[in-house]
């Protein structure tokens, strides 16, 4: 795990400055390369061949490729191998060299080779061409600016790095600003600055001669294989224990999260059979009982007899809140990104490699906004008034604590179902009904912007061919949500600690094998990941596969009430830039209402605190 940077033209004072940006992602080392064409720069998180020989900008025998490289090449073994029956000379046990030879035996085709989490830059001066990659979920983040005009490319692992560089503008983007308050995070390819762009997920990218070129060299597909239902569990439970083997090299300490959920507990299963026992677990849990999983952890710790320890999370505290939002890069207000924040911080101080059960919810149909999306579409079948009526009731429906369950879960149904159809299940994780739509933003701020939340969806769809609603839903999953806001934070959060975070089932054989499932096997009734539990239930601990979905989370509504109130209401009364996009006075309202327990409008206005604090620390200082 390591940052990348570089630009392409010279300078080392600012490729140098980007580079010390970023030493959070590396801190064991730091280097830079310059010519008259490119400077790179790279910090390195040291894993895998700990000497010197892993050093980058890592350099062809020639002088004339150079390589900056961030994650892991997990197969990097059977590549070099294939490589030195081809003459290739291995001059350190990395697999940063891997990819660098693999260049040039293969030229853009050599990601067809990797698997693994990755993004990295190849200068290649034979062609005078820069060759930049994401790997194929998503699971490292790559930015870019590119001004047509002066033909100048600035990347970067971290925005933070390429705003050292004078030469890129940072202008917000409105719109990008509008897609966040409903989804919490800015959608792909888009970013909270107008000039700065996210390198796709399973794209590359080159800059020659040509010009720049973005181009796709994967996706997910949904080609499913009718196999007997018992076959079926046996592979999934064969290829996931493949993908977690795949995982375990390591020359520094390695462990694993455990929530006591079936994805986490399934990884830990699987590296128990190879390991044996006392592998390195950990949970988080707080104070308040409803958010914590330490009983269900430790029932598979347990059962494993895995080395377990529980990492107990007080209130956070505001300097925790503003280093997550400054390690972001941009606004990301997904409830879970605090605390995955928090359990990186305490899991450091044991192991520097830890895997984690991200992606199951994903692939399996995990998430009730599937559910709810199934259901909406029995409730459309009801008569329209009836339909209405349950609308303005649902309108009616107050936060109070003497409410808790059904009635709220009601309220949330509705308020998604009354959006557009061509959301699918991302109508349940979008958080601006139209009332607030209505009334949040400035006049001006809406003449600027498309308010059609759901068009980067239906545009993603065009061109999919896929007709199963299952499937359609599942690709927006994983190509329209899955990189940029859990991933995004998983990768965000970890390195902030020099952490590095491997997930198995993001392994793309295990991806393409799971899509090739049935939805129908997925989501059987109205229950989730149905395939995988039964996959798992004779495996795991009695009640583990089927206990209800938790998920790393935190009392956000209740903390706005009470220990984070002050602190809300001074981040946004005060803010310099809210009163730019945002009707102050409806701002104040939804600030009473939520704290006077009328509303819960904790999504909202925790959107709003990450803007303002966002700019604050990365415009204003």
């Amino acid at each position: 795990m390591c940052g990348i940077c570089g630009f392409n033209w010279q300078d080392e004072e600012t490729v140098s400055r980007m580079t010390a940006t970023m030493q959070h992602r590396g801190p064991d080392q730091g280097g830079t390369y310059a010519n008259q064409a490119v400077s790179l720069g790279h910090r390195r998180l040291s894993i895998i061949d700990l000497s010197e020989r892993g050093r980058q900008p890592m350099g062809s025998e020639d002088k004339r490729v150079w390589l900056v490289f961030n994650g892991e090449i997990f197969n990097h073994r059977s590549i070099r191998a294939s490589l030195e029956k081809k003459g290739y000379v291995f001059r350190s046990g990395t697999d940063t060299e891997a990819i660098l030879h693999a260049y040039q035996e293969y030229g853009y085709k050599c990601l067809e080779h990797f698997n693994g989490m990755f993004a990295f830059c190849i200068w290649d001066a034979r062609n005078h061409t820069l060759f930049l990659a994401r790997d194929r979920l998503g699971i490292k983040p790559l930015y870019y600016y590119y001004d047509e005009a002066s033909n100048k490319l600035i990347f970067a692992s971290e925005i933070k790095a390429m705003l050292q560089n004078p030469a890129l503008s940072q202008e917000i983007d409105p719109q990008a600003l509008y897609d966040f308050i409903g989804f919490e995070f800015v959608p792909s390819p888009n970013t909270i600055f107008k000039k700065i762009r996210k390198l796709p997920a399973g794209h590359y990218m080159t800059l020659s001669e040509k010009g720049l070129e973005v181009l796709p060299y994967w996706d997910v597909s949904f080609d499913t294989v009718v196999r007997p239902r018992e076959e079926i569990e046996s592979e999934l439970v064969s290829r996931l224990e493949a993908a977690v083997r795949l995982r375990l090299e390591s020359d520094v300490p390695l462990g694993v999260f455990l929530s006591g959920g079936i994805d986490s507990s399934s990884v830990v299963a699987m590296m128990s059979r190879i390991m044996g026992e006392g592998v390195p677990t950990f949970s988080l849990g707080y104070r308040e009982a409803a958010f914590s999983e330490f009983s269900y952890a430790k029932k598979v710790a347990d059962h494993f007899k895995t080395k377990h320890t529980e990492l107990l999370i007080d209130p956070v505290s505001e300097e925790d809140i503003e280093k997550v939002i400054w390690h972001l890069d941009e606004p990301l207000s997904e409830f879970s990104v605090l605390p995955y924040y928090l359990i990186c911080r305490k899991a450091r101080e044991h192991i520097t490699v830890c895997l984690s059960g991200e992606g199951g919810d994903e692939l399996f149909i995990g998430y009730d906004r599937f559910k709810a999306s199934k259901f909406e579409r029995l409730f459309r079948s009801m008569p329209y008034p009836m339909r209405w009526s349950l609308f303005k009731a649902a309108r009616m429906i107050t936060d109070s604590p003497k409410k808790k369950g059904f009635l709220n879960s009601a309220r949330r149904f509705l308020e998604g179902a009354a959006l557009d159809a061509s959301g699918y299940q991302m109508r349940w994780q979008y958080f601006l009904g139209r009332r607030d739509r209505d009334a949040l933003f400035l006049k001006d701020y809406v003449n600027q912007v498309d308010m059609d939340p759901f068009k980067p969806i239906r545009r993603l769809l065009e061109s999919s061919g896929m007709e199963s609603e299952l499937d359609r839903a599942l690709y927006v999953e994983q190509r329209f949500m899955m990189a940029e806001n859990p991933l995004m934070k998983v990768d965000k959060m970890s390195m902030a600690h020099g952490l590095e975070i491997r997930t198995p089932l993001l392994d793309y054989e295990f991806v393409e094998y799971a899509n090739s499932i049935a939805g129908s096997l997925k989501l059987e009734g109205w229950t989730t990941k149905s395939i995988l539990k039964s996959a798992m239930k004779d495996i795991l601990p009695e009640g583990i596969a089927y206990r209800p979905k938790h998920g790393y989370s935190f009392p956000i509504k209740h903390w706005l009430r009470k220990e984070l109130s002050g602190y809300m209401q001074e981040t946004l009364l005060n803010s310099s830039i809210l009163k730019d996009y945002f009707e102050m006075a409806y701002v104040r309202r939804l600030i009473q209402e939520h704290q006077g327990g009328q509303h819960n409008h904790s999504h909202i206005l925790w959107s709003l605190m990450n803007f303002a604090v966002w700019h604050r620390l990365f415009i204003k200082n």
